[in-house]
């Protein structure tokens, strides 16, 4: 079975701009290759896992989000870094797009995106981890049976706290959480 990086892509992959499907904005964070190239060569796969609302409250069409993740491959491609997976959620429970309109199983903080992926590319989740900037990231991670790093860049707003929102690490950035993933896997082994 496959180990993964599962990361958040708003405010961890790239900065948060809201609601942001113009390609042209779209840039990769700091402090972000050197780890994900370690993390593909040490054979972890890198998917992206990324709730998008604004597809539910009719800020922008579905379709727009395959724009997206190819400005993001090619981002990433050009840095000799190759993604692979993409998954999103365009449910919201109090969106205005009646199809979209639902509380579904795929939105973060549940797991269903995780549960779809490790499917798909047979992982094993208890071998993976979910990096993101807010908790919800983390809860979703950890409910799915990964390890969990909270990017700590004043993104978390909602610091209530349940069992699965405690963070197994707090990173600056993914360069550094890459770092801790190489030093636990090492260590394990």
């Amino acid at each position: 079975m496959n180990s993964a990086v599962f990361l958040d892509k708003d405010g961890t992959l790239i900065p948060d701009v809201p609601y942001n499907v113009d390609p042209e904005l779209i840039v990769l964070q700091d402090n972000t290759i050197e780890g994900l190239k370690k993390l593909k060569a040490k054979g972890y796969l890198l998917i992206v896992i990324s709730n998008q609302a604004g597809v539910a409250r009719g800020l922008f069409k579905e379709e727009a989000l395959h724009f997206v993740k190819e400005k993001l491959q090619q981002l990433l491609q050009s840095e000799g870094v190759e993604l692979d997976g993409f998954y999103f959620c365009p449910h919201h429970p109090e969106g205005t797009v009646r199809e979209y309109s639902m509380d579904c199983n795929c939105r973060k903080p549940k797991a269903g995106m995780f549960l779809k992926a490790a499917k798909d590319f047979n992982i094993d989740l208890s071998r993976s981890w979910m990096i993101g900037d807010i908790l919800h990231d983390v809860e979703a991670g950890n409910s799915a049976g990964c390890k969990s790093i909270l990017i700590d860049n004043g993104n978390e707003t909602e610091w209530y706290m349940n069992e699965f929102r405690k963070p197994d690490y707090l990173a600056n950035n993914i360069n550094e959480a890459a770092n801790h993933i190489l030093y636990i896997a090492k260590n394990l082994s």
